[in-house]
C-alpha cells in the first residue's frame, strides 16, 4: 500500500514498514528524543469549553479537566432525547487540540467532519437530509479521509442513528447539530464510558490530547445555583445564559415540576432538563446578558428528583493533583465551568495537600459576566475558596468537633490578570491573602473591544516566571 497517497509528504515518517491501517497511527519516536528534564512541568487545567479553548496552546504537558453539566447549545438536544452526560465542552476541547494539518490532508479532514455543524436556518426536513447523505457516506465532509477511518466514524454516527430512531416519538432535532458530539455520544453509548469515547476520538484525529470529565458517568449530570436571595436556578442554561432569562426556575414557586422542565428519559430513571436552546452560541453569550437578581451564593449538584447530592469526583482527576506541579483555573464561567470541577467531595484536600502543587494560579476573567456581575479580583477568589472551604470538601479532624478550614492561599497562590481588566484588581488586598497577583498583556478581538483578551504566548510567560 502507497502510503504517500493518504499522508503526502510523510514517507520519511511512515516508511516501507509501518502499519497498513491509518485509524490507530501510533506515534513516531523522534530522532532526538526529549528527555524528561526538558518536558515542562506537569500541570492540571480546569476550564469550561470555549472559555479555555482559544489558549490552550499555552499549555504543555497538562492534563484538562472539564466539567459535564452543560445542557445548552447542540449537547441540550442529545441530552433531551438520550440522556446521559454533556460532552459539548469535551468535543470543542477535543478538536481544539487536534494537531495541525492542512485542510487538504487526511487529518485535516477529519477536523473538518468532526467540527460541523449542519445548518440552523433551514427547514428541520433539510437538516436531516444533510444529516442523511453524512451517514450514508454521500456527503462531501468525507472527501480526503481514509476510507478505514471514514468508516470508524461512520458507524458510531450510525449508531447514534439508531440510538435517536428507538425514541422517534421525541422529535429529535438535527437543527445546527455537532457532527463530532453525534459521534462522541453514539461511542459513550456503545462503550458505555466516556472516557472510552474521548479515547476512541483522540486516537482517531491523532491527538496526545489529556482531557479528563471530572465526573465519571453515563447519567445526566445537572447543577443548580442558590442566590443570596433564596432563589434557584437549575441547569447551566438557566445560570448562565437562559433562552429567556425571565422565567427563571424559582425556589419560592409552590410546585416548580409544575412549570414542566423535566421529561422522563428512557430506561434511565433519571430526568433532565426539558426547555432547550440548541441554537445557542458563543456569539450570543458575548452580546451581553441580564443581571440575575441576586450574586450566586452555592453552586451544587441535584439529582432527578431535585435533592441534593455529592458526586465522586473522577479518581484521575484526584490522582493528576497529586503528580501536578502546577494546578490552574482557567478564564471562562466561574459558577458554571470551573466551580463545577470543585463542589466536588475530596477536591479541597486534593488541591490543598498536595506535595507536589508549587503553585495554583487563577486566569482571571477580562470582564465579568452575568454569572459574576459586579465582581472583583477578590470576589473571584475568595468564591472559589468558599466553594473548597463548604463542609462537605473538608473532613472534620482536630481535638472534639473543631474543622479546619484552609486559607485561601492554600487553593491559590497567583492570580493572572490581563492589563486593562474591566475587572477590579486590588493587587494589595490579595497579597494580604496570600496570592501574588501578576499582570499580563492581552490582546483585542478588534478596535471596539474594550476588555483585552489572554494571548497564549503570554500566559505560557507567565506560567514560566510562575515555576522558575
Amino acid at each position: 500500500m502507497d502510503h504517500s497517497l493518504l499522508y503526502p509528504g510523510r514517507q520519511d515518517v511512515l516508511g516501507d514498514e509501518s502499519p497498513g491501517s491509518s485509524v490507530f497511527d501510533l506515534p513516531v519516536q523522534p530522532t532526538n528524543p526529549i528527555t524528561s528534564s526538558e518536558l515542562p512541568p506537569p500541570m492540571t487545567v480546569i476550564s469550561g469549553g470555549s472559555g479555555g479553548n482559544s489558549i490552550c496552546s499555552a499549555f504543555d504537558n497538562a492534563c484538562f479537566v472539564l466539567p459535564v453539566s452543560d445542557d445548552g447549545g447542540s449537547s441540550s438536544e442529545i441530552i433531551r432525547v438520550l440522556g446521559g452526560p454533556s460532552i459539548g465542552d469535551i468535543r470543542s476541547r477535543l478538536v481544539r487540540l487536534i494537531p495541525l494539518a492542512p485542510p487538504t490532508s487526511p487529518l485535516g479532514a477529519v477536523r473538518t467532519l468532526l467540527s460541523y455543524r449542519l445548518p440552523a436556518n433551514v427547514s428541520e426536513r433539510e437538516a436531516r437530509a444533510e444529516w442523511r447523505d453524512i451517514i450514508e457516506g454521500q456527503s462531501a465532509l468525507w472527501t480526503g479521509i481514509p476510507n478505514d477511518r471514514k468508516e470508524t466514524i461512520r458507524g458510531f454516527l450510525v449508531y447514534f442513528e439508531n440510538e435517536v430512531l428507538k425514541r422517534a416519538h421525541k422529535n429529535f432535532s438535527f437543527l445546527n447539530g455537532s457532527i463530532g458530539n453525534y459521534f462522541i455520544s453514539g461511542a459513550q453509548i456503545f462503550f458505555r464510558s466516556l472516557p472510552s469515547a474521548i479515547f476512541l476520538f483522540a486516537s482517531i484525529t491523532n491527538s496526545q490530547a489529556n482531557i479528563l470529565p471530572v465526573i465519571v458517568t453515563n447519567h445526566t449530570v445537572t447543577i443548580a445555583a442558590e442566590l443570596e436571595n433564596g432563589s434557584r436556578l437549575v441547569g447551566q442554561c438557566e445560570i448562565s445564559h437562559p433562552v429567556n432569562p425571565s422565567s427563571s426556575f424559582e425556589e419560592d414557586r409552590e410546585d416548580p415540576l409544575e412549570l414542566d422542565l423535566f421529561s422522563p428519559v428512557d430506561g434511565m430513571g433519571e430526568t433532565i432538563p426539558h426547555r432547550s436552546n440548541v441554537m445557542y452560541s458563543q456569539t450570543d453569550k458575548d452580546r451581553g446578558y441580564e443581571s440575575l437578581k441576586a450574586r450566586i451564593c452555592r453552586l451544587y449538584y441535584i439529582n432527578a428528583y431535585g435533592h441534593e447530592v455529592h458526586p465522586t469526583p473522577n479518581p484521575e482527576f484526584v490522582k493528576t493533583l497529586s503528580t501536578s506541579e502546577a494546578l490552574v483555573y482557567s478564564c471562562g464561567s466561574l459558577w458554571t465551568s470551573i466551580i463545577p470541577c470543585l463542589a466536588l467531595r475530596g477536591v479541597a484536600s486534593a488541591i490543598a495537600r498536595s506535595s507536589l502543587l508549587r503553585a495554583k494560579i487563577l486566569l482571571l476573567n477580562g470582564k465579568n459576566d452575568r454569572e459574576t456581575d459586579g465582581y472583583t479580583a477578590v470576589d473571584y477568589v475568595r468564591a472559589i475558596a468558599a466553594v473548597l472551604n463548604s463542609q462537605y470538601q473538608t473532613p472534620s479532624y482536630g481535638l472534639g468537633n473543631a474543622s479546619t478550614i484552609y486559607p485561601i492561599s492554600a487553593f491559590i497562590t497567583h492570580l493572572v490578570y490581563l492589563e486593562g481588566t474591566s475587572v477590579h484588581v486590588d493587587v494589595k488586598a490579595l497579597t494580604a491573602l496570600g496570592v501574588r497577583c501578576i499582570m499580563v498583556r492581552g490582546k483585542s478581538e478588534d478596535a471596539t473591544e474594550r476588555s483585552p483578551q489572554y494571548d497564549a504566548g503570554a500566559i505560557r510567560h507567565a506560567l514560566a516566571q510562575i515555576l522558575a
